[in-house]
């Protein structure tokens, strides 16, 4: 079974509000070790995300407006941006709106939400948009430290035995990695077993060693013949 956001996520958040100095939000990065703040308004709603990447905006772009290099930085950076660099409260600096989760979506949701937007850590909220949590990525991948023998025995019962293979199928697992060796009646069927057992959770990857049975004899010991007239 897949696991959930509840199962992997951190309930202890550290948030700001929306007039929280920057000064504030820079002191607390350092003490906390924390790479982002989820922007709550007074409801507890969720309404915006500061990173640390958007705080470094202020260092790396914070340039006198007649300064000749801030034109011509300028004239290549997005104006939000800019705006960053001479931010001075969570709400100047958050992106908004913010990418969110559930806490009964999947973990591999997560995942896919932080490699494709970027973002090391993701709030978790209810159903009507209140702060109930935070994942990141390390709690993501924390998924991939499960036993072997725990992935071994939910591969078996789970696909190789749902599948009809029990006595042609044996599986390994070693550091996460499932050897299947056996047979399956065919390339297809063999496909269908391996691609499904890449989807339990923790399994890190598949070595398909089945042979695959040929779905038509290639032998044959009577040859027809035919006259030709």
């Amino acid at each position: 079974m897949n696991a959930l956001i509840k199962d992997v996520m951190t309930t202890q958040v550290l948030w700001v509000r929306k007039d929280t100095s920057f000064a504030a939000m820079a002191s607390a990065l350092r003490r906390y070790r924390v790479s982002a703040f989820p922007v709550v308004d007074e409801t507890g709603h969720v309404i915006g995300v500061v990173s640390e990447t958007d705080m470094l905006a202020k260092e790396a772009l914070g340039l006198d407006e007649d300064d000749d290099l801030a034109g011509m930085i300028g004239g290549i950076l997005h104006r939000k941006q800019r705006e960053k660099a001479h931010a001075v409260t969570a709400e100047d600096l958050m992106t908004a709106p913010p990418v969110t989760v559930s806490p009964d979506d999947a973990v591999d949701h997560a995942a896919y939400l932080m490699y494709v937007r970027g973002v090391k850590r993701l709030p978790v909220v209810s159903d009507d948009g209140r702060l109930v949590g935070i994942v990141s990525r390390a709690d993501v991948l924390s998924v991939y430290g499960g036993a072997d023998e725990d992935i071994r025995a939910q591969v078996e019962s789970d696909v190789v035995l749902s599948a009809g293979h029990p006595e042609t199928i044996t599986v390994a697992v070693k550091d996460g990695v499932v050897t299947l060796d056996g047979a399956a009646e065919s390339g297809e069927i063999a496909r269908q077993i391996a691609r499904r057992v890449r989807h339990i959770q923790g399994v890190v990857a598949v070595r398909d060693r089945l042979s695959r049975q040929s779905a038509a004899p290639e032998n044959f010991d009577v040859l027809a013949s035919f006259s030709i007239d």
